[in-house]
């Protein structure tokens, strides 16, 4: 390893426990990361601002753009509001069916679009839903952060990863939806069984708020019907083109950005009201730690731990797709699972041309490995931060080590059940 790469990992370790500690801002700690790795040369402007395997992934950073300010329009219609009641009502104001009904809507919505946008969608019904029959929003927060991790490794269109290694593999959407959807239905039940345990402390039923809500009459929460329609348009329009991306062949960001810029153009509301939504400090966050996490690949340091990790297999069908789901789901807790997929993506195809029996399960495992170990820790995911920063805006701070203490076993069970399934189904 060279003094270079040597000081990229120092660096990105020593940020790593700055926003593990929460002593300094995490947007504060990834930018001067950020500014290190540069300063150091462990990356360059044209390798972090202009590279696709080691830059900005400024696909991710323009689809929460356009996400954002769809989101911003459609709260001004109350749409949010009725859907919280809704909700509510549904549930009969009991707080753990509230989470089971919102958890299938994240996780089933997480299946068709991608994760980040159902989470910036399901976030305002929850503060809504949740202030209503006062309960604690941040673990409803954290458990929907977690479904939509879980819910998107089912599809090739629901977690970015899983169009890295479609397109590597060869892999079709109906491939990801017959191998991975069965054991992503178990998975989104087993744990929602584990946040009857994790969050019971949350589940405080209030027998008179719940009498009120069911009084309530939802549709009196629309404020603006016109708006409401135009809005509900565009969106169908813009998830419509999410899910026809293999045919369409326009990135999410550039569907986001066209979905937002029209809506603004049809809809009375001005700029600066759809600007004000954007959450800023998330795509600062965001940009920081691709530029951090670009600067490990371009000095090898990801490669030579995805190595280490293939070599250790040597050549056993079994034990490398142990060792890849394992090593992926950890290495997914700690740096953003887009570049280690695509940095990974190479090595997998090589050991699936030399290992016997289905080459595939060595893609499955990657996929598994690498989706559902972002739900470990409050970095772990494109999703978890955004729901970080969604709750931090609306006055409900969640620390890392809040997300991370449940993350992390959520994670290892989740994984766990991923092994018998891989042997059962592929190895045997």
């Amino acid at each position: 390893m060279t003094v270079t790469a040597r000081v990229a990992a120092i660096v990105f370790v020593a940020t790593y426990v700055l926003i593990a500690s929460e002593k300094v801002h995490r947007v504060k700690a990834a930018l001067g990361g950020a500014a290190i790795m540069l300063v150091v040369h462990a990356t360059a402007a044209d390798s972090a601002f202009f590279s696709q395997e080691s830059g900005v992934d400024w696909n991710v950073v323009f689809l929460l753009l356009g996400m954002m300010i769809i989101v911003g329009v459609l709260r001004q219609t109350g749409v949010f509001e009725y859907l919280a009641i809704w909700a509510a009502k549904r549930a009969r104001g009991r707080p753990f069916r509230l989470m089971v009904l919102l958890l299938v809507i994240t996780a089933l919505a997480s299946a068709l679009l991608d994760n980040v946008t159902t989470v910036l969608l399901i976030a305002p019904v929850t503060f809504l839903v949740c202030e209503r029959l006062a309960l604690p929003v941040a673990p409803f927060l954290i458990a929907e952060a977690m479904a939509s991790n879980i819910g998107g490794t089912a599809t090739l269109v629901g977690d970015p990863p899983n169009i890295i290694i479609a397109s590597r593999a060869g892999l079709t959407f109906n491939d990801f939806l017959v191998h991975l959807a069965p054991l992503v239905i178990v998975l989104t039940a087993v744990f929602i069984g584990l946040c009857r345990l994790l969050f019971r402390k949350a589940f405080r039923y209030d027998p008179e708020r719940a009498a009120e809500i069911m009084q309530l009459d939802e549709r009196a929460a629309i404020q603006d019907k016109v708006m409401l329609v135009q809005s509900l348009s565009v969106l169908g329009v813009v998830i419509a083109a999410f899910v026809l991306h293999p045919v369409l062949h326009y990135e999410p960001s550039v569907v986001a950005l066209l979905g937002a810029g029209l809506l603004v153009l049809v809809t009375k509301i001005t700029t600066d009201d759809a600007l004000r939504e954007v959450e800023w400090p998330t795509l600062v966050f965001f940009a920081g730690l691709f530029v951090m996490v670009g600067a490990l690949v371009e000095t090898g340091v990801i490669t030579q731990v995805s190595q280490a990790a293939a070599e250790a297999t040597a050549g056993r069908p079994g034990v490398t797709a142990m060792v890849l789901l394992w090593a992926s789901a950890g290495l997914s807790a700690i740096v953003d699972n887009i570049p280690y997929v695509a940095t990974m993506s190479p090595i997998v195809a090589d050991l699936a041309q030399h290992v016997p029996g289905d080459p595939n399960v060595l893609w499955w495992a990657l996929a598994l490995g690498a989706d559902l170990g972002g739900n470990a820790t409050a970095v772990g995911a494109s999703a978890n931060v955004v729901i970080l920063g969604i709750a931090e805006r609306n006055g409900t701070r969640i620390s890392f080590w809040q997300f991370t203490k449940y993350g992390l076993v959520v994670t290892v069970v989740t994984v766990a059940l991923c092994v018998p399934y891989l042997w059962l189904r592929y190895l045997l």
